[in-house]
């Protein structure tokens, strides 16, 4: 049965607490005390029907006696806090064991304050009510850092290009974020009528002082990935602006690509990024490694740089290294993750280009779960 969720109650509501005792008269007391006061008490008689009440009703608090028969107090809040559903309702242990060891022990297990029997009124409801507060206040405040979030998010999500708004550019692309905003980037535009140019960059880090460095990269790409400066000019000027930029050790590694279809000519330059994979039209498969700096800790730099010949119906494939590597639980070097990827860009070669991305995606990404690093894959048809 589901139940809304205690942020959505109207305000007028009375906060639901939970009194979880085997002993009857001190539920009806504690109820009784509780009702008075203008709270809506819910009443248990064991730790699993607790448990099983508190996951269904959600309230703003539970009471919650330690010597009970079966399942103790300890082993119920224990239960309740390791469970997705209830860890985040405030406990209040109420116990005739009022010992300093039995205390750390109850906080320890997670519960948030600690009654001695006998209780008097006002020492409960004062706690009770200072509890539900604080409880009332770290919702507005998740709530509001949500808020603000999403509108960090939906900015960056407005300034990345969609494949629909340059069809001539012919690619595809898939960007999961780590988090609400992410601090992977990419862009695609006209370099001239005939060039295109296509830019992945990866600033180090994944929390949202990243994510606030991607919001100046569109700007400065552009201004300077234009025909008064070659490629390594444009990157390297980049460079300059970044060093000013970043702090704390920040910096970023790019890819940056320029496709000129009428010529059938590639130029990739590289600032210390993850190798692009070329897809020939025949099917073979080609690491494009070139050397260089990383942008933003340096005055100067060095860029590697690779031109070559390309075909119709050839692919290049850019991507940041949260697509090859993996940590943690299904842990995956990054020589085995670029494996994978150019195995999953050869066997996808027969598929549309968006269709091929996404099949690329969700091969390499199969059971990482949430992306613990920022993810851009972006594939070109030439």
């Amino acid at each position: 049965m589901n139940h809304p969720h205690p942020g959505t109650r109207a305000a007028t509501q009375p906060p639901r607490v939970l009194i979880i005792d085997d002993e009857t008269i001190n539920v009806e007391t504690l109820a009784w005390m509780l009702k008075e006061a203008g709270f809506t008490p819910l009443r248990a008689l064991s730790g699993p029907m607790g448990r099983k009440l508190a996951a269904q009703e959600q309230p703003e608090l539970i009471i919650l006696d330690i010597m009970m028969p079966g399942e103790s107090g300890f082993e119920t809040c224990s239960r309740l806090t390791a469970d997705p559903a209830t860890t985040d309702i405030p406990i209040i242990f109420i116990s005739g064991l009022d010992d300093v060891e039995n205390k750390v022990r109850g906080l320890k297990l997670g519960a948030v304050d600690y009654v001695a029997k006998p209780f008097a009124r006002e020492e409960v409801l004062a706690r009770v009510k200072i509890h539900i507060r604080l409880r009332q206040g770290l919702r507005a405040l998740l709530a509001e850092q949500a808020a603000k979030l999403a509108q960090i998010r939906d900015a960056q999500q407005s300034i990345l290009v969609s494949p629909e708004d340059i069809p001539e550019a012919n690619f595809a692309v898939r960007y999961l974020p780590a988090l609400e905003a992410g601090g992977d980037f990419y862009d695609v535009f006209p370099w001239s009528d005939a060039v295109m140019v296509y830019f992945v960059a990866d600033i180090s880090g994944h929390d949202l002082g990243a994510s606030f460095v991607t919001s100046s990269l569109k700007a400065l790409v552009r201004q300077n990935a234009n025909p008064l400066y070659s490629p390594v000019e444009t990157l390297k000027n980049m460079n300059s602006v970044l060093t000013t930029l970043l702090r704390d050790g920040k910096h970023l590694t790019a890819a940056l690509v320029f496709v000129n279809r009428t010529r059938s000519r590639l130029t990739l330059v590289n600032a210390g990024h993850p190798a692009p994979i070329l897809v020939t039209s025949p099917g073979g498969a080609e690491l494009l490694a070139a050397d260089g700096d990383v942008l933003g800790v340096f005055e100067a730099v060095q860029c590697g740089q690779i031109e070559r010949t390309v075909s119709p119906g050839d692919r290049l494939f850019l991507y940041t290294d949260g697509l090859i590597e993996r940590f943690g639980a299904g842990a995956r070097g990054r020589r085995q993750g670029l494996a994978a990827l150019v195995a999953a860009c050869q066997s996808t070669a027969h598929l549309p280009l968006d269709a091929a991305v996404d099949a690329i995606a969700n091969a390499t990404l199969e059971g990482a779960g949430r992306p613990q690093d920022d993810v851009v894959l972006m594939g070109i048809e030439v």
